[in-house]
C-alpha cells in the first residue's frame, strides 16, 4: 500500500460522510431519526457525516434504505467508498505517540493537491530538520521517555516524503519572522534549520516568504493556520487550525473565504521569495 492511497483512506471517509449528510438533508431525516436506524446516537451520525470515524457496510447499507437509494449501481458506488475509506494510515503505526485528532490531519495532509498556510512560532513540520524537530518536540513532550520523543520526530520526519514524492503538492508556507529566531536546540541547529529553508526553497513545487518584523501589522496576526486542496472537485478545501489539546478542521465556504483572503493578503504583503531567501541567509549568519 502506498502512502498516497493510505492518505487517500481519509479523505474518501469524508466524501462518504459528506454524501451521506447530503441524502439525509434532501430527504428531511434528522441526525436522530438516522442514528437510531442504525443503532447509533446522534452524535455518531454527526462523527460519521464529518469523515472522523470509520463506517462499518452494514450501517453504510441501512441508511441508503432509509434515505430511500434503491438504485443497485448508486448503493455499490457508495458501498465501495466504504471498503476504501477504511484503509489504514501508515500514520496508524505511531498512533502511541499521535493524538487521534492529529491522525485527521496526517491523512489530509497526505492527499492534499495544494498546502498552503502561515506559521508565526516554528518552521512548518513539512520544512523542519531533524535537529530542530527533536528540540521542538522535546520541549513539547517534556518528561515523556525518550524513544516516544524520537518515534514522534521519525513521524515527522516521514511526512516530509511527501516533498520528494511523485505527486508532490504544490506547497506555500509564509514564516513569520519570529519563527526564524526563536532559538530551537542552540545556535548550530538554527544554522543548519535556515540552511535547510534555504535549500527546500529552491524546490520548483515550493514557494517560501518570511514576514519581516519591519512591515508590522499584517493579515497573519490571528495566528498560525494551515489550508489544504484536494484533487477531488467534491471536497472542500479544509482549513487546520491547531490548538493545545485539539484542532479545528473548517470547511464551511465562508470559513475558508476568509482564509484564502489573509493568505493572498500575506502572499502580497511579504518579500518576494526571492528577497526572502536574502533575509533567510542575513538571519542565518546571526547563528555563525
Amino acid at each position: 500500500m502506498t502512502a498516497g492511497e493510505s492518505s487517500g483512506s481519509v479523505v474518501r471517509r469524508i466524501l462518504l460522510g459528506s454524501q451521506l449528510r447530503r441524502l439525509r438533508e434532501s430527504r428531511g431525516i434528522t441526525r436522530e431519526a438516522a442514528g437510531y436506524s442504525i443503532r447509533a446516537s446522534e452524535s455518531k451520525i454527526s462523527r460519521l457525516e464529518l469523515g472522523r470515524v470509520s463506517f462499518k457496510a452494514r450501517d453504510v447499507e441501512d441508511l441508503l434504505t432509509l434515505y430511500g437509494v434503491t438504485d443497485g449501481a448508486e448503493r455499490e458506488a457508495l458501498l465501495s467508498l466504504v471498503k476504501e475509506a477504511n484503509v489504514a494510515g501508515w500514520w496508524h503505526s505511531y498512533s502511541d505517540v499521535l493524538p487521534g485528532w492529529f491522525q485527521t490531519y496526517v491523512g489530509l495532509e497526505g492527499a492534499a493537491s495544494v498546502i498552503r498556510g502561515y506559521e508565526a512560532q516554528f518552521v512548518h513540520g513539512l520544512l523542519q530538520t531533524e535537529a530542530y524537530a527533536h528540540a521542538v518536540v522535546a520541549q513539547g513532550m517534556r518528561g515523556a521517555a525518550a524513544e516516544d520523543i524520537d518515534r514522534r520526530v521519525a513521524l515527522r520526519l516521514a511526512r516530509q516524503k511527501l516533498l520528494v514524492s511523485e505527486r508532490a503538492p504544490d506547497v506555500h508556507i509564509v514564516l513569520d519572522e519570529a519563527a526564524l529566531r526563536r532559538v530551537q536546540g542552540g545556535a548550530e541547529v538554527m544554522r543548519g534549520q535556515l540552511e535547510h529553508l534555504v535549500d527546500v526553497a529552491q524546490l520548483p513545487h515550493v514557494t517560501l516568504q518570511v514576514m519581516p518584523f519591519s512591515h508590522g501589522w499584517h493579515a497573519g496576526e490571528s495566528g498560525t493556520f494551515t489550508m489544504l486542496t484536494f484533487p477531488e472537485s467534491d471536497l472542500s478545501d479544509v482549513v487546520f487550525l491547531e490548538q493545545l489539546t485539539s484542532a479545528l478542521y473548517l470547511d464551511k465556504r465562508e470559513d475558508v473565504a476568509q482564509y484564502e483572503k489573509a493568505m493572498e493578503d500575506l502572499r502580497g504583503q511579504c518579500p518576494s521569495p526571492e528577497e526572502s531567501v536574502v533575509l533567510l541567509r542575513s538571519v542565518m549568519r546571526e547563528f555563525g
